[in-house]
């Protein structure tokens, strides 16, 4: 009955879809154990946010406003969710974000926090494609994920034991960067390259570059475009210029 009135009102907000899962259900062996963000946490909730047809915008930056439209959604979505169960259940609830901010280590380079995609195949909302991505039922790999954690015991969803990637490699073919050759593994560097091009990488290089050069060159470096798509990178976390994985997938098209 809990569990019912809390999927109504989640769906009830926008979001397309939710699925519910154990703690114990929960495997991602390079993230933090989920008693680091809330000890005694009993249940995950899975949210999905279907993209919308922006990021097939032949422009990165029409694309990138897409998704960031998306990510506000999801910010206001999690925390009504988070207030509505502390309020009519008196339940201790934590938001899990999709981006940053991050831990970020030496030793857990590009590595999230918290793995949304095992937390959406954990809570019955898709399974791991070829693109290392989650394959929605009816949306395919268009979607967002976020989720919240929760000391309330509910009964979870079953998971989808179908394999809803139909392998035809297409998310390989259009990788740019070469990233997805190995099956069952992205590969971080040829990805970032492409796919975040004015990130801490380029962001590193601008500074060394800077570091070497006359007073002048910096002068030049300055007025550079480079200099200007890092600096609007900075400013909203992270921008994403490829979204190919994600586009290319002809599933729930």
């Amino acid at each position: 009955m809990i569990k019912e009135k809390i999927r109504k009102y989640i769906l009830d907000l926008g979001v397309d879809d939710v699925g519910f899962a154990k703690v114990e259900d929960y495997q991602s062996p390079k993230s933090y154990p989920v008693d680091n963000f809330l000890p005694g946490a009993k249940t995950i909730i899975s949210l999905v946010f279907q993209e919308l047809d922006t990021c097939e915008s032949p422009s990165a930056a029409i694309a990138m406003n897409g998704r960031l439209d998306m990510n506000y959604f999801q910010r206001s979505c999690s925390y009504q969710i988070n207030r509505f169960l502390k309020r009519e259940f008196q339940a201790k609830v934590v938001d899990m974000p999709y981006s940053s901010p991050m831990e970020l280590h030496k030793d857990r380079m590009a590595t999230g926090d918290f793995s949304q995609r095992h937390a959406a195949v954990a809570a019955g909302m898709g399974t791991i494609g070829r693109h290392n991505l989650v394959i929605h039922p009816r949306f395919g790999t268009r979607i967002g994920l976020t989720a919240l954690i929760t000391n309330l015991q509910m009964e979870p969803d079953a998971k989808i034991e179908q394999d809803l990637c139909i392998h035809c490699d297409l998310c390989v073919h259009n990788c740019p960067g070469g990233a997805l050759d190995e099956a069952g593994k992205t590969d971080i560097g040829r990805c970032i390259k492409y796919s975040q091009p004015y990130g801490l990488r380029a962001n590193i290089g601008f500074w060394q570059q800077f570091a070497d050069s006359s007073p002048e060159e910096q002068k030049q470096m300055f007025t550079d475009e480079k200099y200007w798509r890092l600096q609007q990178a900075h400013s909203i976390g992270m921008q994403y210029y490829c979204f190919n994985c994600m586009k290319s997938c002809p599933v729930g098209l």
